[in-house]
C-alpha cells in the first residue's frame, strides 16, 4: 500500500489537482483535517471509504491510522490543507512511515499564500520593487522559532513577508515589523482565501491590527507585508523585453 500526502489546496473545492482527484478516488482510506479541508473535496473519495477526521487526533494517533491501513493493505489519502511543503506536519509523519517501512508519495497543492495573492490580484515578485518572498510564521502556542528566524531578523531585508498562523498575534506582529518596514508599509490580511466566506483586508502596518480586530479574524488567514502590494509605475520585466536576446 501507499500513503498519498495530498495538497488539498487553500479551501475552494475545485482548487485541487487532477492527480489529487485520481488518488482520492482510488484510496479506500482518507485522513483529513475537518476544520481545514472542505467537505466537497471528500466527495472525490469512494462511497465506502473510511474517512478519518484528524482535527482532534495526536500525531501518534494519526500514525496508528496510517499503519493500520498498511496492515490491511489499503492505500491512504492523507489530505493536507494548502500545499504539503509548508506547515503541514508531513515531515514528522513521513519520519514515522520511514521507520515502519511504509511507502508514501507527495502530491503538491495550491498553497494558501498563492490563493491570497490571487485574491489581492497582486504578483508577489515585482521588477525593481521586490524579488524575494519569505514564508514564515510566529511562535505563540507553537514550536519555538529557530535562532535567527524571528520577525525582527527576517524583516531586516524588507523582503515581501508572508506570515501563516500569525493573525491571532497581529498586534505583536505589527510591533515587530514596524522598525524595519515602517508604519506606512502596505499590508494585507486574507482570511479563508478562495472560499465563499473569503475576507480581504488592505491597510498599512499602522492600521491593519484595528481592521483585523474589527473583522473578528482569528484563524485561517495569511498576512502579506511589503511594497509589492502597492507597486505602481515599475519597469517591465526583462523576460518579455524586446531588447532581450532569444535563443532558438
Amino acid at each position: 500500500m501507499t500513503v498519498h500526502f495530498i495538497g488539498a489546496g487553500p479551501g475552494a473545492a475545485d482548487l485541487i489537482t487532477l492527480r489529487a482527484q485520481r488518488l482520492l478516488a482510488a484510496s479506500p482510506v482518507c485522513l483529513y483535517a475537518g476544520s481545514l479541508v472542505p467537505a466537497e473535496v471528500l466527495g472525490h473519495c469512494p462511497a465506502q471509504a473510511r474517512l478519518v477526521d484528524t482535527a482532534n487526533l495526536t500525531l501518534d494517533e494519526i500514525s496508528a491510522e496510517l499503519l493500520a491501513a498498511d496492515a490491511a493493505g489499503q492505500d491512504v489519502a492523507r489530505l493536507c490543507s494548502g500545499d504539503p511543503s509548508v506547515f503541514s506536519a508531513v515531515a514528522e509523519q513521513a519520519r514515522r512511515l520511514d521507520a515502519a517501512g511504509v511507502a508514501y508519495d507527495i502530491t503538491p497543492g495550491v498553497p494558501a499564500f498563492a490563493a491570497a495573492a490571487a485574491a489581492l490580484k497582486r504578483e508577489l515578485t515585482v521588477p525593481g520593487v521586490g524579488q524575494t518572498v519569505v514564508l514564515t510564521r510566529t511562535a505563540q502556542r507553537a514550536t519555538p522559532m529557530p535562532p535567527g528566524e524571528q520577525l525582527a531578523s527576517l524583516g531586516a531585508s524588507r523582503a515581501t513577508l508572508v506570515l501563516h498562523l500569525a493573525v491571532q498575534r497581529i498586534d505583536a506582529v505589527v510591533a515587530e515589523l514596524v522598525p524595519n518596514y515602517g508604519a506606512d508599509c502596505p499590508v494585507a490580511v486574507v482570511a479563508n482565501a478562495s472560499r465563499n466566506d473569503e475576507v480581504v483586508l488592505r491597510a498599512t502596518l499602522a492600521d491593519i491590527a484595528a481592521q483585523v480586530h474589527a473583522a473578528g479574524i482569528r484563524r485561517t488567514a495569511v498576512i502579506i507585508v511589503g511594497a509589492v502590494l502597492a507597486a505602481e509605475g515599475f519597469r517591465d520585466s526583462h523576460l518579455y523585453s524586446a531588447a532581450r536576446e532569444r535563443g532558438d
